[in-house]
């Protein structure tokens, strides 16, 4: 993605910033909080915090499938066997987001330069087509349920499903503080707080079965656990497709990011910026400055320095600068 240039004219900055430490954000800005969300303005994740949470919520959740599972088949509920895969969905999904956290600590390296961080964003495109498949298969059962209504234990339903509204409530507000700040742990927020309205819903509807013996509001409530997997996963599944593509993250605008470099004094022009997602968390950006011939390297170092600084506060932590000469043209075949 980023090009080598060797020109005497040009001054080039690599990742290697000497005179800005973005690898730690090392930046002590009173009254300024850095993005490092998607578009939002947080202090960066607490690792330690996320990674307890993460683990508690694998815990308490896949305890929770297997009561699901045991009671659901017991009474023959599709609800509760609808929300167990759902509930094992967000399990595999917790597990595998806490392993892409956890890879977000391994240095680069000669192969990987930047790491794994990348596998962030490919866990969470997969988390969301797994919640996918499984709407798939929840309301294929259900609209053959439907047809068919069997009798169930309301009671019994209502009962496993409050007990659910506990653990995903519980969970959820462990993943509350950093939910902006990785997409992984938003999507994690996401989860768990639909599981908590949806085992709501079971409750109200296992009471309805009880009290009035309407079976078909079974499979009806596993078909409306299917609306709220699609519409949790929706834009978790938008967000990483366009991130694993090597889109704009969300939040960045270029049009603002560009206004940002040319408004700094000595900036001719700024032109073939690129910006991307290392991360869930991270960011990077490549960019063309133009400069008048007479400016001096010290200006120019001075002036990568501010710029880098500016865009941190646009959610761009590693900034890859090329500085060329007003009156010479640039190389680059797309510029």
């Amino acid at each position: 993605m980023e090009k080598a240039h060797d020109h005497s004219t040009h001054a080039h900055d690599g990742h290697n910033h000497d005179d800005h430490d973005h690898s730690g954000h090392s930046h002590d800005h009173s009254g300024h909080d850095h993005a490092h969300g998607f578009g939002h303005h947080h202090h960066p994740v607490n690792l330690t915090s996320v990674n307890r949470a993460f683990v508690i919520g694998i815990v308490l959740n896949f305890a929770f499938v297997i009561i699901e599972v045991i009671v659901g088949l017991t009474i023959h509920s599709l609800s509760l066997l609808s929300d167990a895969g759902h509930n094992l969905a967000d399990v595999a999904s917790l597990a595998m987001a806490l392993v892409a956290i956890r890879l977000l600590r391994v240095k680069p390296n000669e192969r990987y330069t930047y790491g794994y961080k990348k596998t962030t964003i490919l866990v969470a495109l997969l988390n969301a087509a797994i919640l996918l498949l499984s709407l798939g298969a929840i309301s294929y059962e259900a609209i053959h349920r439907l047809m068919a209504p069997e009798p169930v234990a309301g009671m019994k339903i209502s009962i496993v499903a409050a007990i659910g509204i506990g653990i995903n409530a519980v969970t959820a507000l462990l993943f509350f503080r950093n939910k902006d700040s990785d997409l992984n742990v938003r999507g994690a927020f996401l989860h768990l707080l639909s599981d908590a309205i949806v085992s709501a819903g079971l409750v109200i509807g296992g009471v309805v079965i009880f009290y009035t013996g309407l079976y078909w509001i079974d499979p009806v409530l596993s078909l409306a656990v299917a609306v709220i997997i699609l519409f949790s996963t929706w834009q978790l599944l938008r967000d990483s497709l366009r991130l694993s593509l090597d889109g704009v993250p969300a939040g960045i605008e270029i049009k603002k990011v560009r206004e940002t470099i040319c408004r700094m004094k000595d900036v001719k022009d700024c032109h073939h910026i690129h910006i991307w997602a290392i991360s869930t968390t991270e960011n990077a950006l490549t960019a063309h400055l133009v400069v008048d011939r007479s400016t001096s390297m010290e200006t120019i170092e001075t002036l990568k320095h501010k710029i880098k600084h500016q865009l941190l506060h646009q959610n761009i932590q590693h900034a890859t600068l090329e500085v060329e000469m007003e009156d010479a043209p640039c190389d680059e075949p797309d510029c």
